[in-house]
């Protein structure tokens, strides 16, 4: 069910590289991507880690959670966006594609993953 969800989203956010449903933990649970050559695991493990040192100093802070998070570099922009089970949802977008777009429709899509996380 998670591949179809994830297909699906990659189909609406043109440019997606890759889209993976990612473990609190960093760990990508099911993941979808057109490259091959892209390390996803790895990405995953890095980005929510950066989320969660991010999230600790904002609590700090009393500013709340993280709620996502975008990392660009020259060739890639990850998207990641929290879910309220503790998951995540991660994109990764080429040079090409629209960041609001990737943004909304990670933000559209947490709803239907809470459904089946649940």
């Amino acid at each position: 069910m998670f591949l179809e969800r994830l297909s699906e989203l990659t189909g609406r956010i043109r440019g997606s590289i890759a889209v993976s449903l990612v473990a609190g933990d960093g760990i990508p649970i099911e993941s979808v991507s057109a490259s091959p050559d892209l390390d996803l695991e790895t990405a995953a493990a890095e980005i929510v880690n950066l989320a969660r040192s991010i999230s600790h100093e904002q609590r700090e802070f009393a500013d709340g959670d993280l709620n996502q998070l975008t990392v660009a570099a020259d060739g890639m922009t990850f998207v990641l966006s929290r879910l309220a089970s503790g998951n995540w949802l991660l994109a990764a977008l080429g040079p090409t594609a629209s960041l609001g777009k990737a943004r909304f429709e990670l933000k559209r899509a947490e709803l239907l993953f809470e459904d089946e996380l649940d």
